[in-house]
Formats: C-alpha cells, structure tokens, sequence
C-alpha cells in the first residue's frame, strides 16, 4: 500500500510542476529595444524574436494538454483502483447483511469523486 501512496505523491508533485512550468512559460516575454543596424549586418544576423516566441508559445501549448492528459489520467486509474476495493467490500458486507446497501453505496460514490477532481485539475490546468 505505501507503494502506491508513493506513486500518487510523485505524480501529484509531477502535475504541480507541469502546471507550473506552463504557466512560467505563458508570461509575456519582454523584448530587447530595437535599433538600426547597416543592411550587413542585418543578411547575417540570427533569425527574429518573433520566430522564437511563436516557438516558445507552441511548447507552452503542448506542455498544458500534457499536464491536463496526465491529471485525468491519473485520477481515473486511481478512482477506478478505488472504486474497485470499495465496491468488493461493500458487496461482501451486503451480502452478509442487506441493510448495509445504503451506508456501503455512498463510499462507491465518493471514490468516483476522484476522477471529477482530475477533471477539475485538467480544465483548470487548460483555461489558466
């Protein structure tokens, strides 16, 4: 069991640099002032700003559908672990004693709650 509590805390603390590395990434870059240079100079200089920034902003796109895929992902995996241990012990105990059925089946429901929360993650992780 301490096994995958780990495994939660890594990928917990994986999403929260994720989200915050795309968020760095999203601030404005401010850029250096212009000045005139001879026409020489300009045929060997190195590519513009705005190449690089268009670049930049790409990756900051990519990096935020990633973060959103591995929230889901990972929240669905462990509602559904959940759900599956809880759903078993419930079904044991109803079937020991029937009148368990409504204080078993709301724990189910509170497992599934897990996957809303990494969808909640993933959309806020998109929209910011």
């Amino acid at each position: 069991m301490n096994k995958k509590g780990f495994v939660v805390a890594v990928a917990a603390l994986f999403l929260s640099v994720a989200g915050l590395c795309a968020q760095e990434a999203s601030a404005p870059v401010e850029s250096a002032p212009v000045t005139t240079v001879p026409e020489t100079v300009v045929a060997e200089a190195a590519p513009a700003p705005a190449s690089a920034e268009a670049a930049a902003a790409v990756d900051t796109g990519s990096l935020k559908f990633v973060a959103a895929a591995i929230a889901v992902g990972l929240a669905c995996i462990a509602g559904g672990m959940a759900v599956g241990k809880i759903g078993s012990a419930a079904m044991g105990a109803m079937s020991e004693n029937a009148e368990l059925s409504g204080k078993a089946l709301p724990f189910v429901g509170l497992a599934e709650g897990i996957c809303l929360w990494g969808f909640l993650v993933a959309l806020l992780i998109i929209i910011l």
